[in-house]
């Protein structure tokens, strides 16, 4: 068995392999249950696609695709960075999964504040500082 051959063998096994996680996760990305699970799968998507460029520039021998690899891998790398940004100033993690709501200050009857701006408006209120009582009022003896 030549060298040729087992790099021949080897890139038709990595290809074998970036197939089938090509395919999973393609299906995690149309599928996900929330936004993250497909920002996440959208940059495996981008890592898979390196791979494939990887496996060309062995098979090819033409050293360019490297480059491009490169690239590809920072740009990718950007996109990510923008998502989470992205879903971090939406506020909300994931689409199928319970957010805690306030109770409005208004009302009594009980009813939960279901939308979104009242949510972040409620979150970004300026917090009021708790009272501290005196020490003389704890029955301390440090405080007598």
């Amino acid at each position: 068995m030549t060298p040729d051959l087992i790099v021949e063998y080897a890139a038709i096994f990595a290809i074998v392999i970036l197939v089938i996680a090509l395919l999973l996760t393609v299906y995690r990305a149309v599928v996900g249950p929330t936004l993250p699970d497909r920002v996440i799968a959208l940059d495996m998507l981008v890592g898979i696609v390196i791979g494939f460029i990887a496996v060309i520039a062995l098979r090819t021998g033409y050293t360019l695709y490297i480059d491009i690899a490169i690239a590809l891998g920072l740009v990718g790398f950007l996109a990510t960075v923008a998502f989470a940004r992205f879903i971090l100033a939406r506020g909300c993690v994931g689409e199928g999964e319970g957010v805690e709501t306030a109770k409005p200050a208004a009302s009594n009857t009980g009813k939960a504040v279901a939308s979104g701006t009242a949510r972040l408006a409620a979150a970004k209120a300026p917090k009021k500082p708790k009272a501290v009582k005196p020490a003389a009022s704890l029955g301390s003896k440090e405080a007598k």
